[in-house]
């Protein structure tokens, strides 16, 4: 019986450590609601300080601010219409995220890296791509 007890005491022990290293690799849910929405003003509060972005005309390092620009300039050409992440995990102090970008003007990849800085997980890099298939 204790070992019954053990083995399953031991077994619920290793799901919830499982549960807890997801959840490190989830995705902040304001980065989804940001992009469903066409909110550049919602994913610069998740945007480093220098953010590497590639748009189907724009690829370089930008300053937060200024990477805010050009997001809201690609919304405003592109209004999103759905949002839906892929895949998503993590290694070590990053996270990645591949997600379908629905437009009213097409479909788009998008992939996008987090690393944490002083404990809060921050986009350093954003990649939209023309998805043709």
């Amino acid at each position: 019986m204790r070992k019954k007890l053990l083995s399953t005491a031991g077994m619920l022990f290793i799901m919830v450590m499982m549960l807890a290293a997801q959840d490190q690799s989830r995705i902040p849910s304001g980065i989804a609601i940001a992009f469903r929405t066409g909110s550049a003003a919602g994913l610069s509060d998740y945007l480093n300080s220098t953010v590497e972005l590639v748009l189907p005309d724009k690829e370089d390092f930008y300053s937060k601010s200024v990477a805010e620009k050009i997001l809201k300039d690609f919304f405003s050409r592109y209004r999103s219409r759905e949002f839906v992440i892929r895949h998503q995990g993590a290694r070590g102090d990053a996270q990645y995220a591949i997600a379908n970008l629905e437009t009213d003007k097409g479909k788009f990849r998008v992939y996008f890296l987090l690393k944490k800085v002083n404990g809060n997980p921050l986009i350093h890099q954003i990649r939209i791509e023309a998805d043709n298939e």
